[in-house]
């Protein structure tokens, strides 16, 4: 069976910047070894397999990084969007509906951005998890937890982006990622706050842009900073620019997409 197959930099408007995300268009579903055999052929942080429906509009989707399935994704769920409208199975005149392990997620197209709408992943208060105790001595704004991330707020900007992480401190935790954020600099930022996102326990020591982490940075920095409107920077080394509106249990988070590669997979 050969296997359409895209390489998409999601939350980047250039190519080779942002997450790239692979997306294949199958005809029918495949077996879970499989798709993870792919996924981990690929070698990216995910890959996305999206199977038709009896709805033009509607798909269903799961993402799998080399070493797992993973229960929420956003950019590959972006880069799904974007490479159906590129390959011509949809228009992108009207939104598309994915089924998958967090539910329910919807894509609108609006011009050359797409627009998620993702399930709010709240934040719980609380202390850091032990193995992460020192790693930040007197920088620590905030801490608590989500049902997807460990959630640490650092006192600046600049902190989050010096950070050197200490993988086996951040896969001890048995988090499956780290979420480290900060507000923006300054008034004179393009940005609201900053974040990077770690995740050793899922295969991505570190994820250059992540759509699920907004999901509680998102709403987290709306309530901080008294706005319904954000902009975050991902500060990893590849970047990546998210456009976030929290609207109680959803949230909207869009981004551009750049497609780097399309062919077929033959296996």
């Amino acid at each position: 069976m050969n296997i359409p197959v895209a390489w998409v930099d999601a939350f980047s408007d250039v190519a080779f910047a942002g997450n790239p995300a692979g997306v294949c268009l199958l005809e029918e579903a495949l077996d879970e070894t499989r798709m993870q055999s792919i996924a981990c052929e690929l070698g990216i942080a995910e890959t996305a397999f999206l199977t038709p429906s009896r709805q033009p509009s509607t798909f269903g989707l799961r993402w799998f990084s080399p070493v797992t399935e993973i229960d929420l994704c956003g950019h590959a769920t972006l880069a799904s969007a974007h490479a159906l409208r590129q390959s011509g199975v949809v228009d992108g005149r009207g939104p598309l509906s994915f089924h998958t392990r967090s539910g329910l997620l919807r894509a609108a197209f609006e011009g050359d951005r797409i627009e998620l709408d993702l399930p709010a992943d709240p934040v719980v208060p609380g202390p850091l998890p032990g193995p992460l105790a020192g790693e930040w001595p007197g920088s620590v704004a905030a801490s608590g937890t989500t049902s997807l991330f460990t959630f640490v707020v650092l006192s600046s900007a600049e902190a989050v982006r010096a950070y050197v992480p200490d993988l086996d401190a951040i896969a001890a935790t048995g988090s499956k990622s780290l979420l480290l954020t900060a507000a923006a600099p300054g008034p004179g930022a393009d940005f609201d706050y900053v974040l990077r996102v770690f995740g050793p326990n899922v295969g991505i020591d570190e994820d250059p842009a992540t759509g699920s982490a907004q999901c509680a940075a998102g709403p987290y920095w709306s309530e901080q900073l008294e706005r319904t409107a954000l902009v975050a920077r991902q500060l990893s080394a590849r970047g990546g620019t998210l456009y976030v509106r929290p609207d109680g249990e959803r949230v909207r988070i869009a981004g551009h997409a750049t497609t780097v590669l399309v062919g077929e997979l033959v296996c």
